[in-house]
């Protein structure tokens, strides 16, 4: 759970933006379990711009050719320092502190043949020319069949462990799957003597073939390309969450990717500045599938700009709490999709998950309809051993009735909304 840069800042995010960010977290968020600030994509280009990527842009290198961050961008960065000095103020907020990198070694570094740190061999030795990434013109893959390689990888991960990274983000890995990059990542990082968190992305028409890979090697994975504030967006991960929550366990998580939710789109990629286009009811909706699912939780939005009502959102208790819940809880989620005489579910248009943990069970009651509607569940359906007479509480609002009908819940669903439930099991 945690903040990123991307939605907001795209390729441009500042050390003064981060921290802003950072000092939101810890005043409103970090109690309810967001504790992760993470830059996003080409802090190492002072030519950074909006909608978009610098072909030969003037990245800044060490001797070593790994990246670091912009001066200009990041002044503590001055005179080699390096990330240390902005890991160490997250780090005093209580936060943990991660970084975005593209697979591979930088294209600056092999045209200029600067040597591999601690190695006789130089850039040209480690890196594969003809291995690019096709959206994004910084590096060259990584010649694996070559020593070089993994040296280049080791000291790139030591110079982030020395920052005091705990998060790093690398991306052009899983779309289409990089094998050995991703294992030459994870044996980095176990050299490195930290712990630090292996993302990867971009994720699009990833497999559930990769699991066991993927598992041995990273701690999250993305499982579709980049969402947006698009209704449309949010509705395709229904089906694809689906596939990988039987297959969500401790140490590794499939992730739904960010949650472009407040003031977005500042410089970004995508947009002009705006707050998030989706309805408040698609924003619970977006949130509620995303715990229920056990993905990953790291929101795009800029938090000082945002609205106060993001802010309450997302500090909204039920939802740290069911996601460490179901998480630590180590059980697979469900599906059921509500059936009965005449349909309960006739339009097609409803969804239902649900979930187990010590204190409860969780159920979510999803309606991807354009109108409000009223949809009947069965208790037994979500809790087959309940106590039907006890009470049921909204964990969006705790006002909001849950009326019964004998064994259903009769409940007003919004349009492309949410009821977020908590049962008694006993």
């Amino acid at each position: 759970m945690g903040w990123n840069s991307w939605d907001s800042f795209g390729t441009t995010v500042t050390e003064d933006e981060v921290l802003a960010n950072a000092r939101v977290l810890h005043d409103h968020l970090l109690p309810h379990g967001w504790d992760h600030v993470v830059v996003d994509i080409a802090w190492y280009d002072p030519t950074a711009r909006s909608h978009g990527y610098n072909a030969d842009a003037p990245v800044v290198l060490d001797g070593y050719g790994r990246q670091l961050p912009a001066p200009n961008r990041f002044p503590s960065a001055a005179d080699g320092a390096g990330f240390r000095p902005l890991a160490d103020a997250v780090h005093a907020l209580g936060l943990r502190f991660g970084v975005h990198v593209m697979r591979g070694i930088p294209r600056a570094a092999v045209h200029a043949d600067l040597p591999v740190h601690g190695t006789t061999w130089t850039a040209r030795d480690a890196a594969d020319t003809a291995s690019t990434c096709a959206w994004n013109p910084d590096n060259y893959g990584l010649d694996h069949d070559h020593p070089a390689a993994q040296a280049y990888l080791d000291a790139q991960v030591a110079q982030l462990a020395g920052w005091g990274v705990d998060l790093v983000k690398v991306d052009d890995m899983i779309a289409p799957y990089h094998h050995r990059a991703v294992e030459g990542w994870a044996l980095a990082i176990e050299r490195s003597g930290r712990d630090i968190t292996l993302s990867l992305s971009p994720g699009t028409a990833l497999a559930t073939t990769h699991l066991p890979h993927l598992r041995e090697h990273a701690q999250m994975w993305r499982v579709s390309d980049d969402l947006w504030d698009r209704w449309e967006d949010v509705h395709a991960q229904f089906a694809r969450m689906a596939r990988w929550a039987p297959h969500q366990r401790p140490g590794g998580w499939a992730d739904a990717d960010m949650l472009p939710l407040g003031r977005i789109g500042i410089r970004a990629e995508r947009g002009e500045p705006r707050h998030s286009r989706l309805t408040p009811d698609e924003q619970r909706t977006l949130l509620t599938l995303w715990v229920m699912a056990r993905s990953p939780l790291m929101v795009g939005g800029d938090l000082p700009t945002s609205t106060p009502e993001t802010i309450d959102l997302l500090a909204t208790p039920a939802v740290g709490h069911v996601l460490r819940t179901l998480t630590a809880s180590g059980e697979a989620l469900r599906e059921p999709l509500p059936d009965g005489p005449g349909g309960h579910d006739q339009h097609g248009d409803v969804v239902v998950w649900t979930g187990e943990a010590p204190d409860a069970r969780y159920a979510a009651v999803f309606s991807t309809a354009d109108a409000p509607r009223q949809v009947r569940v069965p208790v037994s359906s979500l809790v087959p051993d309940a106590v039907v007479a006890r009470d049921v509480r909204d964990l969006w609002d705790h006002d909001a009735p849950v009326p019964r009908d004998g064994a259903d819940l009769v409940l007003d669903v919004p349009a492309h909304g949410v009821r977020w439930l908590a049962l008694p099991t006993t």
